[in-house]
């Protein structure tokens, strides 16, 4: 079973992967978190290697193959990232959302920064990978239509967003 979760920053994808991970006892991949090590490794915060990655393609294209490798050798794994979905051949894709506002909170409380710097950040990272996605591989971040199920994570706690999707398991 390959299962995809994607999201934007702060609607719970990482979280969600975690529980489901737990409950299914399979693996999970998450695609951000290479992206923040890459970013590490070069010196510099997300936001910055975000900007830096808009003049070098190779990084986003590492990081897809990276992951579609990841799940053609796996019989069991879910890979948590944005644009998973589209790069990744998996029996369930998951698209998880919240208001801006509560995805916002949850960066700060995680980060430990000001709802400010949160909401500028998320922001400027949105519009940075928004612009990247459609450059790269002509995928607008907006467009839902490839993602067998869309949750609202705003009024549900992890173990019942995972909940959610196990029960979606069973019947597909």
């Amino acid at each position: 079973m390959i299962i995809t979760i994607g999201g934007l920053a702060g609607s719970g994808t990482t979280t969600a992967a975690e529980v489901l991970s737990k409950k299914l006892d399979i693996p999970y991949v998450s695609t951000g978190s290479i992206f923040r090590e890459m970013a590490k490794e070069n010196g510099m915060s997300v936001i910055e290697f975000s900007k830096y990655a808009e003049n070098n393609t190779d990084i986003d294209i590492e990081i897809d193959k990276k992951q579609a490798e990841l799940a053609e050798n796996s019989e069991n794994l879910i890979i948590e990232g944005r644009l998973s979905a589209y790069f990744v051949n998996a029996d369930l894709k998951i698209w998880l959302t919240a208001p801006f506002d509560v995805r916002a909170k949850r960066i700060c409380n995680r980060e430990s920064k000001s709802e400010e710097v949160a909401i500028r950040e998320i922001k400027i990272r949105e519009d940075s990978e928004a612009l990247r996605y459609l450059d790269i591989h002509n995928i607008n971040i907006n467009n839902l239509d490839i993602y067998d199920i869309l949750i609202n994570t705003n009024r549900f706690v992890p173990e019942s967003i995972a909940e959610i999707i196990f029960t979606t398991l069973k019947v597909i």
